[in-house]
Parts: C-alpha cells; structure tokens; sequence
C-alpha cells in the first residue's frame, strides 16, 4: 500500500493532537453503503468507458467547484475506506476535460438502461 510522507510536525504533541484525524469506525449500514458505491462504479466504468467517460463529475459545496475523479481513483478511495477506514491522499485532476466526465445520476442512469437492454447477466 502506498504510505503518504511523514508529517514533520508529527513529534510535536500541540500539533499531533490538534491534527489529530477524527475517523470513526465505519458501521454495518456503512460498510454496505461503500460496498453498493463500488459495485456501481465497476458497473459505469464497464458501461461509460467505452463510450469515452474517464470518471465522475462531484459539486463540491466547500468550495464550489466540481472535482473530477476517475474511476480508479474514486474505486482505490473507496476501498481505502473499507479496508483501512481512510481515503488516499490524491492530486485533483490536472486540466481534465468535463466532456469526458459525468455526473453520478447520470452514470447511474445510463448503467439502468444498459442492464434494461443487455441483462443482469451482462454485467
């Protein structure tokens, strides 16, 4: 697994205990919920790839501007919550073309109608 660099303000004890990261343990309901999230992300990226979708579209209401991830990259964050109960450090997508991304409604959509059309067994 990838390690991040370490803090160098890690053996000052102010600055690790303010920093400290708050990661509660990830419930049952949680647990599935992040489990439902990947299984649809293999699914768009199945259907939506080969149509020229590199990933999805997320408004962020920190600060207001979409962020851009694709599939892999939301797929390893994702299951660094599951098997480690935190996300990856990751760099945001250096000038990404928003024709090739998608909304998750969207893709979500998109997916139904495939399945609609080739069948369950397709995917």
């Amino acid at each position: 697994m990838y390690e991040e660099p370490r803090d160098p303000f890690a053996d000052d004890p102010d600055h690790a205990e303010a920093l400290a990261p708050f990661e509660p343990e990830l419930d049952d309901d949680d647990r599935a919920d992040l489990l439902e999230d990947l299984h649809e992300l293999e699914l768009f990226e199945k259907v939506l790839h080969p149509q020229g979708y590199r990933g999805v579209v997320v408004d962020c209401a920190d600060c207001d501007e979409p962020h851009y991830f694709t599939w892999g990259l939301l797929m390893a964050n994702l299951r660094g919550l599951l098997e480690a109960n935190c996300a990856q450090v990751h760099e945001p997508a250096f000038d990404p073309d928003p024709a090739h991304y998608v909304t998750w409604d969207y893709a979500r959509g998109f997916s139904d109608c495939w399945l609609m059309t080739h069948g369950e067994d397709a995917a």
